[in-house]
C-alpha cells in the first residue's frame, strides 16, 4: 500500500499494514538530531504519509515579513514574539459596517492555485494530499475582534456576533469553492475550539454560533468528493458528537494533556478518525526516551485498531524537547513502520 492509500484506509477505519504518521520540527531540533545522527540523512526516512499544498493562505503573517504586520483581513499583527502576537483587530468596534471581506483575487494571486495544482500533482500519487483555509470560523473572529472582545460579543452582543460568524463562513464558502478544485484528498481546517479544560465560547454557544456555519462547510468538502479533516487544540470532548453529526472525518491533534485519547476512541473511534495523540507539552518534553517509545507502541495498538487513526505528536516538535527525546519519537514512528535508524543514518 501507498502512503495515500493507507491514510484513506485508515480514515474508512481499516487496519493497515502500519500506522501512517506525520511528524513535523520546530526551532533547532531537526539540525540537533543531525549532529546526534552524524549526518542529515536521516530526514529521508521521515515520510509523512500526509502532505499540505497551499490553499488559502489567511493564517498570521511569517515573522520575517517585518516586526509589525497588517494582514488581508485588516488585522495588525507583531511577529517578533512567539507565537505571533495580535497587535490591532481590524473592527475595534462590534459592527460591519464598511468593512469588507479579502477579494478572491487577493487571497488567490495569479499563479497560486495553478502552483498549488502542480504540487498536488507530483505528491498525490504517493501521498494524501491536503489544503487549507486559513484561520476557522472562531478564530477568524477574535482576530478579526479581538480575543478578549470576540468572547465578550458572543455573551453580550450575541446578534453582531453571531452575524460576524455568518459573514465569515460566507466568505470561507467562497474560499473553498476555488481550493476544492485542486487534485487534493482533503481539506485541514484548523480553529483551536478548546482551552484545555473545556469549549472556549461554551458548548452551548458553539452550537449555536459555529456548529451550524461548520456543517456547511463540512458538507462542501464532501460534496466534492473530498475528506473533512480539523486541526483543534484544547478538550473539546464535550462537542465531539456534534462534529460527528456534521461530518468532520477527522480530528487532529487530540492533546493527551486536554482529552484522553484512549476514551475518546473507545467512545467515537467507530464513527470518527484521529491523528495526533502524542503529548507535546508532557511525553515528549519530559518523558524518558523509554516512556517515548512505550507510548508510541500504546496509540498504535490502542487508537490503530480497527483503524481510524493516524500517528502524530499534538504539535511538531518544540524546540524544547531533548535532543534524545527527539530521537526516540523519531526512531519508534520508523520502527513501527518497520524503518531500523540505524540503517538509515
Amino acid at each position: 500500500m501507498t502512503p495515500r492509500e493507507m491514510v484513506i484506509a485508515q480514515l474508512q477505519h481499516e487496519e493497515t499494514p502500519y500506522v501512517p504518521y506525520t511528524l513535523d520540527f520546530e526551532g533547532d531540533v531537526a539540525e540537533r538530531l543531525d549532529t546526534h545522527y552524524g549526518s542529515a540523512r536521516w530526514r529521508q526516512w521521515v515520510d509523512n504519509h500526509l502532505r499540505a499544498v497551499p490553499g488559502a493562505d489567511l493564517g498570521t503573517p511569517d515573522p520575517a515579513s517585518g516586526p509589525l504586520v497588517r494582514d488581508l483581513h485588516g488585522t495588525l499583527w507583531r511577529t517578533d514574539r512567539r507565537p505571533v502576537h495580535l497587535e490591532e483587530p481590524a473592527l475595534r468596534e462590534p459592527s460591519l459596517e464598511g468593512y469588507h471581506f479579502p477579494t478572491m483575487d487577493q487571497v488567490f494571486p495569479p499563479g497560486h492555485l495553478e502552483a498549488s495544482r502542480r504540487a498536488a500533482e507530483s505528491l498525490r500519487e504517493r501521498y494524501f494530499v491536503y489544503a487549507g483555509i486559513g484561520f476557522g470560523l472562531f478564530e477568524r473572529t477574535w482576530t478579526l475582534r479581538g480575543f478578549n472582545d470576540a468572547l465578550m460579543d458572543a455573551a453580550a452582543d450575541p446578534d453582531f456576533y453571531d452575524e460576524l460568524v455568518e459573514r465569515v463562513a460566507r466568505h470561507q464558502l467562497d474560499l473553498l469553492d476555488r481550493v476544492l478544485e485542486l487534485p487534493i484528498d482533503g481539506i485541514r481546517f484548523s480553529d483551536d475550539w478548546g482551552y484545555q479544560r473545556g469549549v472556549l465560547l461554551g458548548a452551548e454557544r458553539w452550537r449555536r454560533f459555529i456548529k451550524p456555519r461548520l456543517a456547511r462547510l463540512y458538507r462542501r468538502v464532501h460534496d466534492a468528493g473530498k475528506y473533512a479533516l480539523s486541526h483543534c487544540c484544547g478538550n473539546v470532548a464535550e462537542v465531539l458528537p456534534d462534529l460527528i453529526e456534521i461530518g468532520l472525518d477527522c480530528l487532529e491533534s487530540v492533546q493527551p494533556e486536554a482529552m484522553d485519547p484512549y476514551e475518546l476512541k473507545r467512545q467515537y473511534g467507530d464513527r470518527i478518525a484521529f491523528w495526533g495523540g502524542l503529548g507535546s507539552q508532557s511525553t515528549i518534553p519530559f518523558g524518558t526516551p523509554a516512556s517515548i517509545r512505550a507510548e508510541v507502541n500504546r496509540l498504535c495498538h490502542e487508537m490503530g485498531r480497527g483503524g481510524g487513526y493516524i500517528l502524530g505528536p499534538a504539535k511538531a516538535l518544540q524546540p524544547e524537547t531533548p535532543t534524545a527525546n527527539a530521537a526516540a519519537v523519531v526512531e519508534s514512528f520508523l520502527a513501527q513502520a518497520g524503518v531500523a535508524i540505524a540503517s538509515a543514518c
